[in-house]
Parts: structure tokens; C-alpha cells; sequence
């Protein structure tokens, strides 16, 4: 174990043998660190925090600080955290609110520079939120989004797989999977095709993607008929993406009125 000599780790924190913990970093009770991590310099990792393997923490981040709720009451709770993350400077991540309920956050993401992620949110894997977005409670993220800078989501929202969200954009409606959507207010632009390119979809995947956006947006039909219509499709993407439609609870965010030809 690499510690600093005035790092601060409390003798109830379970710390790899073979961590990396920076100068004036403090470890707080309860905590536990995973084979391979490095803890930045003044880096402050508060009690219930579990993280796993190799992640990175950036100077100035706080994992694991209580939550902004009204009705938080100083109960138990957890922030959980996967492996092979890198999060950089001063981000904040709060545990959950509720006695025993955890914020979670899975493996391989990229949180970038002043990034707020609230109690609650349930993060999934190989996401990129980049400077000062902020997530409030109880949002939900698939895989393989990006959040541009300064995104504001709204709390118990979601995000698709594959999303992708311009910058400043102001969210409050679901996020559909595999599309572009950008603006205040936030409107549905197009396919995803970069990340999709990024991510190995084949041809005929993008195609099927594309046709569904135009399904969605372009053909003036009912919302049901135009979900059944992707049904028959029998792709396991437009199944996702019918699925994710169909179990909105907030409402999903639309197209502009005018959408460029794809």
C-alpha cells in the first residue's frame, strides 16, 4: 500500500494492500477500496462507500457525501461503485437516501471534471459524462451514453444506451436509446451514428435505427401503431428501444418540429 504520510484512513476502512492513497486524502469509516485504486490527493472518501477494482479518483473528489434530500435523516445508506472508473477532479458522488438503498454506479465510466451525480441514480457501464453535467436524485443511465458538458437532468429520469446529449441541454423527459438529443428544451435531432459506429453496430442495425427515427418522428402515425409497426421489426435494438417507450413513467423527450433528412 502506497499511502502518503498525511493521508488520513481510519482504521474501520478496508484499504487494498496495494492502493494508492495521495497527500491529504481522508478515508472515513466504513469504506472500502478495492485491489489496484488510486486515491488522489485531497481526495475525500466518506463512509459507506464501496469501491472495486483499479479506479481512479481524481484530487478533490468526494465519493460518498450525504444527500440533498429534505428527507434524508442521517440513516445508513450506500454509494457503490464498480470497477476500472475514472473520475476525475472535484466530481461528487452522494450516497443514497433511505436506510440500506445505494447509489450505484457501474464499471468503466468516465466522469469528467466537476461532475455532480445525486443520491439514488443507478449509472451503468462505459458511459462519459464531461464537465459539470449533474445528474439529480433517482436518475437512471443505461450503457454507452455521453453527456456532453454541462447537461442538467432532472431527477428519476433516463437515459437510453447509446444516447448521446448536446451540451448544456436541459433534461426532464426520458432520453430515448441510440439518439442524438440536444437543446433548451431538449428535443430528439437523430440517430445516434457515431456512437453507434463507435459501439460496432452492423449496416442493417443503423438502417433499422433509422427507420424507426423516421417511424417516430416523421410519419404522422399513432404512437401505438407506430410501436407495433417496430415490433414486427424483430430487432433486439427496436425491441430496447419499444421497451424503453413503452415503460416511460415521466414522458420521453420529442423531436423539433423540423428534423434535418437523415
Amino acid at each position: 500500500m502506497r499511502i502518503h504520510p498525511t493521508a488520513i484512513i481510519s482504521p474501520r476502512a478496508a484499504v487494498s494492500s496495494d492502493a494508492t492513497v495521495g497527500p491529504y486524502a481522508v478515508i472515513e469509516d466504513d469504506v472500502v477500496i478495492g485491489t489496484g485504486c488510486e486515491i488522489g490527493a485531497h481526495a475525500v472518501i466518506k463512509r459507506f462507500t464501496q469501491l472495486g477494482q483499479r479506479n481512479r479518483v481524481g484530487e478533490h473528489v468526494v465519493l460518498g457525501g450525504e444527500p440533498q434530500d429534505v428527507k434524508f435523516r442521517g440513516e445508513a445508506s450506500h454509494l457503490v461503485i464498480g470497477n476500472d472508473n475514472i473520475i476525475r477532479e472535484f466530481a461528487t458522488i452522494h450516497r443514497a437516501c433511505g436506510a440500506g438503498e445505494a447509489t450505484r454506479i457501474g464499471s468503466r465510466n468516465f466522469i469528467m471534471i466537476g461532475v455532480h451525480i445525486a443520491h439514488n441514480c443507478a449509472i451503468g457501464d462505459d458511459n462519459i459524462f464531461a464537465n459539470g453535467a449533474a445528474l439529480a436524485g433517482h436518475v437512471a443511465v443505461e450503457d454507452h451514453v455521453f453527456l456532453s458538458s454541462n447537461v442538467g437532468a432532472h431527477q428519476f429520469v433516463r437515459f437510453g444506451r447509446y444516447a448521446m446529449v448536446g451540451g448544456k441541454s436541459k433534461i426532464v423527459q426520458d432520453v430515448l436509446p441510440f439518439f442524438t438529443t440536444d437543446g433548451n428544451p431538449a428535443r430528439v435531432r437523430g440517430v445516434n451514428i457515431t456512437g453507434l459506429r463507435r459501439g460496432r453496430f452492423s449496416t442493417a442495425e443503423r438502417l433499422n435505427l433509422q427507420r424507426a427515427f423516421r417511424l417516430l418522428f416523421r410519419s404522422r402515425l399513432p404512437l401505438e401503431t407506430v410501436l407495433a409497426e417496430l415490433e414486427r421489426m424483430d430487432d433486439p435494438n427496436i425491441a430496447h428501444l419499444v421497451s424503453f417507450i413503452r415503460s416511460s413513467k415521466r414522458g420521453w423527450t420529442r423531436a423539433a418540429r423540423e428534423v434535418e433528412t437523415l
